[in-house]
């Protein structure tokens, strides 16, 4: 089955230009808003939509997305809520979406009645920051059978095996950790995600997006000499904050502004 996210990337290369992908939590500040919001960075230059249910635990995520989270618990989202997003920003917008989750949840859910429904909702795949391919199997198996692409995350600490394993199972992009610890803006970006990338590439991985740290077009300029793809988070959810549906939208079309290569 052919992935709508890989062929997204490939058809960036194709123009000389490196894929943008924004992430917002669902439900934040309310659900409805979230929806918007997500349409707007799709009509702002984002390529790629990676859309985060909120979880009462986020260990990976800074202060910024973590009080966005908990500020979308506490106005009322569920884990349902997922499928009823990406259903209606599916039907307003032909860029990928993907869900990037913490496992539990899914778990907690049922994972074939969760792939069943992100598929059904028109869903592209999942990121899953918190599970490896080798304690993924069940996970695998559903996505083989709904089509959906499976995004596992990869580190500068990771071994070469650890390498292999993590090229061998992903689909669509590896997720290329920039710097170890949580997300968050960073002066500069690290030169590990460059080493990390570059291993990957020996491990047959066909496209690589960076995430983590990135917060201004210099820095996706910086990504993508080297990676198919940035992955910008912190930096979306302030604009949203901070500066409503406009100030997102302002943000987003600075970022896809560095997505060009020289």
């Amino acid at each position: 089955m052919t992935s709508r996210v890989a062929e997204t990337i490939a058809a960036a290369r194709a123009e000389g230009r490196g894929v943008l992908v924004g992430y917002l939590p669902i439900g934040y500040p309310d659900l409805e808003t979230s929806i918007e919001a997500a349409v707007v960075l799709a009509e702002s230059g984002v390529d790629i939509l990676e859309l985060g249910p909120p979880y009462s635990d986020p260990v990976m995520d800074g202060p910024v997305i973590q009080e966005a989270t908990q500020a979308a618990l506490a106005a009322g989202f569920r884990f349902r809520d997922t499928f009823t997003a990406v259903q209606r920003i599916r039907e307003r917008v032909e860029i990928p979406v993907l869900v990037m989750t913490y496992w539990n949840p899914v778990v907690q859910y049922g994972v074939d009645r969760f792939a069943d429904a992100l598929a059904a909702a028109g869903g592209d795949g999942l990121i899953t920051p918190d599970i490896t391919p080798d304690a993924a199997a069940e996970w695998i198996a559903a996505s083989e059978r709904t089509g959906l692409d499976r995004v596992f995350l990869a580190a500068p600490t990771s071994t070469d095996e650890r390498l292999s394993l993590i090229a061998d199972s992903s689909t669509g992009f590896v997720y290329s950790v920039s710097t170890m610890g949580i997300t968050g803006e960073r002066a500069s970006l690290d030169a590990a995600a460059r080493a990390l990338v570059a291993r990957l590439r020996l491990h047959d991985v066909e496209y690589a997006c960076v995430g983590i740290g990135i917060s201004n077009a210099d820095h996706v300029r910086g990504v993508l000499e080297y990676a198919d793809g940035a992955i910008v988070g912190t930096a979306l959810v302030k604009a949203l904050r901070d500066g409503g549906l406009e100030g997102l939208a302002s943000t987003a079309r600075e970022l896809a502004a560095g997505t060009a290569r020289a």
